[in-house]
């Protein structure tokens, strides 16, 4: 008679339980609104002119593996240059993508003073 009573409640319990934790579950498979693994901070300055700083800001909204690289930013450098990968199959092939793409950059304005592209951020 007890067992019968206890089986409902916990079959009830176990149903309110998994309310919750399922769309927790899901949302831990999104990337979006997270910086990612971050190798050097990005602080785009205010003001700056360009696409970087959308480019970064879609690098942080991007719901899948993603990567952004840039050439540093230092107060002696009066530009810089970025690239990035959004939503690629993983995050290797992300961070390939966005050095390649910082580099055909750097190579089309024919920059040397901006510095080497690095990954900044990915994830």
């Amino acid at each position: 008679m007890i067992l019968k009573y206890c089986r409902k409640s916990t079959v009830s319990i176990l149903a309110g339980f998994l309310i919750f934790v399922a769309p927790a579950a899901q949302a831990a498979e999104s990337l979006a609104g997270s910086k990612g693994d971050v190798r050097y901070p990005m602080n785009i300055p205010w003001g700056a002119i360009g696409g970087c700083g959308k480019a970064y800001a879609a690098y942080i909204a991007a719901p899948g593996h993603s990567a952004f690289a840039a050439t540093p930013i230092a107060r002696t450098v009066e530009f810089f240059i970025c690239g990035a990968k959004l939503n690629a199959p993983s995050q290797q092939v992300a961070e390939d993508l966005a050095m390649k793409s910082c580099k055909a950059t750097r190579s089309k304005y024919k920059v040397t003073l901006a510095g080497d592209c690095a990954i900044a951020a990915s994830k």
